[in-house]
């Protein structure tokens, strides 16, 4: 059994830019987990894909921003394990802030319960550059 979390990314102004549904094999998860989760997601979709557009949390390297995601210059793998490193970095130096039903939360290790009406926000400062 699985269960499904719901996260969307909002800009400063509140406006949603991006949801996306993902599946945990529980109901309580870390943060570290839900970050770790979400850019596996968005990494092996691109992977997968014959896109040449990324969307996702961390800009991969050798790409520009684009409306919608990130134009990679020549279609490449992004490489998962450097891309969830760079996330995991970026959210201890507040490169994005994680709410949880209106509330941050600042530590890898907090908790986050998954019910049907838990809410997840990623709110994006500025662009994050990964590999």
């Amino acid at each position: 059994m699985t269960v499904a979390l719901k996260i969307s990314d909002q800009s400063t102004s509140g406006e949603t830019v991006f949801e996306n549904l993902l599946h945990f094999p529980a109901e309580v998860i870390s943060v570290r987990q839900l970050i770790e989760a979400r850019v596996q997601s968005e990494v092996e979709r691109y992977n997968t894909s014959d896109r040449g557009r990324f969307m996702g949390l961390i800009q991969p390297s050798d790409s520009e921003r684009a409306l919608n995601g990130f134009k990679v210059r020549k279609k490449r793998r992004v490489d998962l394990d450097a891309q969830q490193k760079i996330a995991i970095k970026a959210f201890q130096s507040n490169g994005f802030f994680l709410l949880v039903n209106d509330r941050q939360l600042t530590e890898l290790d907090d908790r986050i319960f998954i019910t049907p009406t838990t809410s997840v926000v990623f709110l994006k400062l500025t662009p994050l550059v990964g590999g």
